[in-house]
Parts: C-alpha cells; structure tokens; sequence
C-alpha cells in the first residue's frame, strides 16, 4: 500500500493528510470549507476554524485520509466497540471499527478506524481504494447498488472486538471478527463473523465472493 503524508498544524490541532488515501469524498470541504479549500495552497488551515469542529469533520471522513491530534490532548477519536462494512453504492467497502489490514501471513500493514476497500478491482494502492471505480476515458464507471447479496453467514455471538481485513493473493477480501455488513440504503444489516467479500468487481452476488475472480483473471 502507497502513502503520502502531509501534515498542516496550528498551536490547537494538527491534521494530517494521506494524499494516498483521499478519494475525494469531500466530507471536509463541505463541513468546513474555511479550513479545507482544495483550491488553496496550503489546502488545510487549522487556524481558520475551531478545534472541536475540525476534529468533528476529520471523523467523517470514510477512508481514514484524514486524522487530527490535538495539541493539549483533550480529545482523540473514540474506537467504536464493534465493526462496520458498509457497502457503498457503485464504490468501495467503508470500514469502520477496529480494523487492522493483514497479509495472509499475518503481518499487519495498517491499524485505523477508517478505512475504504476496493471492490471494483481497479485500484492501484489496493487492498485500498484510490477512486477508479469512477469512470475515466478508457473505463467505464463501476457500477453495483450496494445491496446485500444472498449468503449463508453465523450470526457473530459477542459484537465488541477487532476486525481483521486480509486481501489474498488474486482473490476476495476476507474479513474476520464480529461485523455488521450494511447495504447503502442502510436497510440490511447483516451480523457474522466472518465474510469473503469481493474485490475484482466480478462477482454476482456483491458484496461478497463468488468465485468470479478466477474466470476473470484477476491478479492483486
């Protein structure tokens, strides 16, 4: 996985900013867009908004490019007991928990309580999402509803815990610890404990693993 850090800081807050990780869900610039202004440089002003309010749109940010620390420590971003996948329409995968990415081998490469995962299989920083399930000049835009497919999943006994996250080699995301797999409209909640969920962008039955990646010739 790519990253690219940059940091912008006044004598309250500091906000740091993964270039490589930002897919321009613009949750920031909505919420304040004194502070965050792409078209400024330096882009982010810590010193044109409050602390506490900056902290609050930082939050909001699905793929985790976006962290604060304040200076005084009054305040760092809670971790939610329990995980969440949520499915977004003709996008990524949202997880937001405990989450930890590994290898197959068990190495950790990432920590965070925010994260978004590719599904469309054309991302280049991947298992992350780098934006290409929009459309390009040569590619059509990934489309999917968001829905939550037909699956055999156990319900997951005890709710609090991390979550795990392992791409494997040429294959699904498998994700494992107690989660809520939720559509995009938010009218599925799905509670197991363990999902093969799909990452080549091939599969009949979204969000999770059919199989299709082979057919597919999908390499990661």
């Amino acid at each position: 996985m790519k990253s690219k850090l940059h940091t912008y800081a006044d004598d309250r807050i500091e906000v740091a900013y993964d270039s490589k990780r930002c897919i321009h869900f613009a949750a920031c610039v909505r919420g304040l867009p004194d502070v965050f202004d792409p078209k400024r440089r330096p882009w982010v002003e810590p010193e044109q908004g409050e602390p506490e309010a900056i902290a609050a749109v930082v939050m909001q940010c699905p793929t985790g490019a976006l962290h604060f620390t304040m200076k005084d420590g009054s305040l760092v971003e809670p971790t939610p007991e329990g995980s969440e996948i949520r499915v977004k329409a003709d996008g990524p995968l949202y997880a937001h928990g405990q989450v930890s990415i590994a290898m197959p081998d068990g190495d950790i490469l990432l920590d965070d309580v925010r994260v978004a995962l590719c599904r469309c299989g054309r991302s280049s920083n991947k298992p992350l999402c780098d934006g290409s399930h929009h459309a390009s000049d040569d590619t059509a835009a990934f489309q999917d509803a968001g829905a939550i497919g037909e699956h055999n999943a156990t319900a997951a006994g005890d709710l609090t815990g991390g979550l795990t996250v392992t791409p494997l080699p040429d294959g699904p995301i498998v994700a494992t610890g107690p989660m809520t797999l939720t559509s995009a409209d938010g009218a599925t909640n799905l509670v197991t404990g363990k999902a093969a969920l799909c990452r080549c962008g091939h599969s009949s039955n979204k969000p999770f693993c059919d199989g299709s990646h082979k057919a597919a010739g999908f390499t990661a």
